[in-house]
């Protein structure tokens, strides 16, 4: 069962019980991250998520840790683009000390200057490994130059000379701006009385202040091209990609089949055509990645410098047969059957569920019934995954970025082309 309460200022504490589950999945949302970074600030929504455990004024970060793990807590955090979030899953009995534990470190974490310093350097390995990781930074890369000049396409652990520049006075002066109670979700799933979390929480959140002003955010606008970063590496990696739809728009639905025809499973057009029958890579798929505001749908792969045009030829065949219609029924009930059945089997975790309510409440504003989704993509037809490929990989709106030994000028331009006969 689905409740949702608003308290007076604005923090909204929404709950699905789950009568049959023993655990309880809890997590403090804002709905910011970093596309409301300026560029100066870039990762530091990144750096409070890491020191918001590290101690409040009444617990030391070793304290936090021996209470989550004297309750069994799963505790962890995480940033994107878009959100925030601070949760953890415990044992139904151990609802109300994680309640409060959560909204000690959300609400009153000190920020200690040496502990600042500590995790600085953690975050900074962070970003290293990620760059030392190709497969990761492609996308990364891919980003920044998709949705060049916004902030949307910032990397979310920031730059190593952003986060070297971070001070507490910025971190309070972001949490000021952003931390208020109308961007503020509690969500929770799992054995639970809505009435108890809406009471354990109230007396932490009812007085948390809005900021005067209120903070915006711009839609941003696609760049398309071809970047390639020249990196000695094994492989070449690549990802292309075009505009998709956004979370609550009306193609969101075929735009989920697109990608999953084209590189979402193992039976999918790409997986098949290049690595079954090519063995040009071992990895290949589509990404769908939609925002508030606008989306992206990308392909990746990775294969050897010389295999490059004949791998991004491949993909390109591949759409121009399904902008042609090369699509049958059959193909399409399968794909749908293959979405139902993930998002029924992802069902069956309490940190999904309570994730779903979250994301649910900040693009609907309201619970989404699993049936409905499950009406909506069976409504889908063919003419309408056409019409979304088209209009995702149009001639002159797509981008392609490579990772490895391999130049700009090495790419065969006519593989960006998707116009005209497969």
């Amino acid at each position: 069962m689905y409740r949702k309460t608003v308290l007076d200022n604005g923090v909204r504490v929404i709950s699905e019980r789950l009568g049959h589950f023993r655990s309880i999945s809890l997590g403090i949302w804002v709905g910011a991250g970093s596309r409301d970074e300026v560029p100066d600030e870039n990762g530091i929504s990144h750096f409070i998520e890491h020191m918001i455990f590290k101690g409040t004024r009444s617990r030391t970060s070793l304290d936090i840790a021996k209470e989550l793990d004297a309750i069994g807590g799963l505790s962890n955090a995480f940033t994107g683009t878009e959100y925030t979030c601070f949760h953890s899953r415990v044992l139904d009995k151990h609802f109300r000390p994680l309640a409060g534990i959560l909204s000690d470190i959300f609400l009153h974490s000190t920020f200690d200057l040496q502990e600042m310093n500590r995790e600085r350097q953690v975050i900074l390995q962070e970003i290293s490994s990620l760059e030392d990781t190709p497969d990761e930074h492609i996308h990364v890369l891919f980003n920044q130059f998709f949705f060049m000049n916004h902030p949307i396409g910032m990397p979310v652990l920031g730059t190593p000379q952003t986060v070297s520049a971070v001070k507490k006075e910025a971190i309070l002066d972001y949490i000021k701006r952003f931390h208020t109670p109308e961007r503020v979700v509690v969500a929770a799933a799992g054995n639970l009385d809505h009435e108890a979390l809406v009471e354990c929480f109230r007396p932490f959140f009812e007085d948390l202040q809005a900021e005067e002003i209120r903070q915006t955010r711009s839609a941003p606008e696609i760049h398309a091209g071809v970047l390639s970063h020249y990196k000695k590496l094994e492989q070449v990696h690549v990802c292309l990609g075009g505009k998709a739809p956004h979370l609550s728009g009306d193609q969101r639905f075929a735009a989920a089949i697109l990608s999953t025809i084209l590189g979402g499973n193992m039976s999918s057009r790409l997986f098949q055509e290049i690595r079954e029958k090519r063995g040009l890579a071992y990895s290949v798929y589509t990404f769908l990645m939609p925002y508030m505001d606008t989306g992206m749908l990308g392909i990746y792969l990775a294969t050897e410098a010389r295999e490059v045009n004949r791998a991004v030829q491949v993909i390109n065949r591949e759409i121009r047969k399904v902008k042609a219609g090369e699509i049958t029924d059959s193909d399409l009930a399968a794909t749908r059957e293959y979405l139902i059945g993930s998002i029924f089997l992802g069902a069956e975790s309490t940190d999904a569920r309570m994730t779903r309510l979250a994301k649910n409440e900040y693009v609907f504003g309201r619970y989404i019934p699993f049936d409905e989704v499950v009406q909506e993509l069976e409504r889908v037809r063919v003419d309408e995954v056409v019409a979304i490929a088209g209009e995702i990989f149009e001639t002159g709106r797509v981008s392609l970025a490579t990772l490895g030994p391999f130049e700009k000028g090495d790419l065969d331009i006519s593989c960006l082309d998707f116009d005209g006969e497969s």
